[in-house]
């Protein structure tokens, strides 16, 4: 049967966005896209929920793990927050701000797709 998993999207670079969506796609994903971590924190205040968050770190007018601890603060506890970047010490920025999990850039699919398969077990249980 097919997910009703609601991702978020969350980077400045429009090619990014793609490649991330394409793995989303292939697990029914119901994909919302932001640019940077404002429009995506913007998206938690409007009240908008979301199984799986998937953010780049540096973006322009707010970062990926500053998103992640605005989110985090709001009691948003129970999406699972992915943070993506090609700069080595990115991890440790999302881990400390509250994301779950880290994938380096270029994301593959065989280390982000487990990541939303969990998801959707967890979901569907």
């Amino acid at each position: 049967m097919a997910s009703s998993l609601k991702a978020l999207l969350v980077d400045d670079m429009a090619v990014e966005r793609l490649v991330a969506s394409a793995m989303l796609r292939k697990f029914h994903c119901e994909i919302t896209m932001a640019k940077n971590g404002k429009e995506a924190v913007d998206m938690f205040l409007e009240g908008n929920e979301f199984d799986i968050v998937v953010c780049d770190k540096d973006m322009p007018i707010m970062t990926g793990p500053e998103a992640v601890e605005k989110i985090r603060a709001m009691g948003a506890t129970d999406v699972k927050i992915v943070g993506v970047s090609a700069d080595d010490n990115a991890m440790e920025a999302f881990m400390s701000a509250g994301a779950d999990d880290f994938v380096p850039k270029p994301v593959r699919p065989e280390i982000l797709e487990p990541m939303i398969q969990e998801v959707i077990n967890k979901k569907n249980n």
